[in-house]
């Protein structure tokens, strides 16, 4: 059983963040396959989680804020019985422009909050992350200090997609959720050939 995670945080404070670009992917994955509007979600109380079950994959958003999301992983794969090598992991990348995906297994956090504590919980690299770009922050020239920065990147990820990138948004979402559903169905080596 593989275990599929869209990364992001509760709320309708961050809903269409980029932040959020994970949970985005997996609601347009389940309302696809489950062709139910709002998408059949259960809920898991502690670590609250929201997921939906298949026979073949369970789909989850943890609902710990995204710098605790390992603690709901570290459950579901424990309480399901999952190889951590079946885990897959849907989430932001800002190294990556918008509008473009990149599936790889392994490597470590880049920085991102939700991967680190996934790391962190479950002891283990060698996942599946499907990095959905989200494109770049401009570092603006008085933010020469690092910490300034880092504030900035912050900003950038909890702030909402512009309307003139819904386009792009919308591909990316639905392309990413038909990598998914490809890499179930012929094996995640051809998803990536196909998707990279």
């Amino acid at each position: 059983m593989k275990l599929i995670i869209g990364l992001g945080n509760p709320g309708s404070k961050y809903e269409f963040t980029r932040h959020n670009i994970g949970f985005s992917v997996v609601d347009h994955f389940v309302k696809n396959i489950s062709k139910v509007n709002d998408g059949p979600w259960d809920t898991v109380k502690k670590p609250k989680t929201l997921f939906y079950k298949s026979a073949y994959f369970l789909v989850a958003k943890p609902q710990t804020y995204m710098n605790l999301s390992g603690l709901s992983i570290s459950y579901l794969l424990s309480f399901y019985k999952i190889n951590p090598r079946d885990l897959w992991v849907i989430h932001d990348d800002l190294d990556i422009p918008l509008g473009k995906l990149k599936i790889r297994r392994g490597g470590g956090s880049s920085g991102h909050h939700g991967i680190e504590s996934i790391i962190k919980e479950i002891k283990f690299i060698d996942f599946i992350k499907f990095r959905v770009g989200i494109g770049k922050v401009e570092k603006k020239p008085e933010a020469s200090e690092k910490n300034l920065h880092r504030r900035e990147v912050e900003r950038y990820v909890l702030s909402p997609f512009t309307t003139h990138e819904e386009g792009n948004l919308r591909k990316i979402i639905k392309k990413t959720s038909q990598a998914i559903e490809y890499s179930i169905s012929k094996g995640i080596v051809l998803g990536m050939n196909k998707y990279n």
